[in-house]
């Protein structure tokens, strides 16, 4: 009997059959990426740089769990999972190095995917996946303001490998 591995028994090669046409939400992102990453950390303050996603079924294809990785500035995952009984998914996403771990409700909102919740201050977020194409798309992270306006803090362009 051969033995399996924690990556053989993490990775999954497709959708859960029964659950796919949920599941292709995130499931179409599955593969590689690259970024151009525009982030705003403050008023006037404005970053550039350049890294990589990869995204992946996992847990029986019932989850997609994905890795950011933007040299200097973070290296993280989301593990994504559908939720049939509310008809959205849960985002939870790890970032150690800054010890960052939000929590999401992720949906379809039109063409678009919305994510969301709240970060461990308190502050509302919204992460959406937006101008989505096979090849593309945009990401952008955005902070409820004390006025009730949201300030963009992340503007990503994505291409696929």
């Amino acid at each position: 009997m051969p033995t399996a591995t924690f990556l053989s028994t993490l990775h999954a090669d497709g959708p859960y059959a029964s659950l796919a046409d949920k599941l292709n939400l995130y499931g179409r992102f599955v593969g590689d990426w690259t970024m151009r990453a525009i982030l705003f950390p403050g008023p006037g303050k404005k970053l550039e740089a350049e890294g990589e996603i990869h995204f992946g079924w996992i847990l029986e294809g019932r989850a997609v769990q994905d890795v950011w990785i933007l040299p200097g500035f973070f290296h993280g995952t989301t593990l994504r999972v559908y939720d049939p009984a509310i008809d959205a998914w849960h985002i939870l996403w790890t970032e150690p190095f800054k010890q960052y771990y939000p929590s999401m409700i992720g949906r379809a909102e039109g063409a678009d995917i919305v994510q969301e919740g709240k970060d461990m201050g308190g502050r509302e977020i919204r992460w959406c996946f937006r101008e989505i194409t096979a090849g593309s798309f945009r990401w952008t992270g955005e902070k409820r303001c004390r006025d009730g306006n949201w300030f963009m803090d992340s503007d990503i362009a994505v291409s696929r490998r």
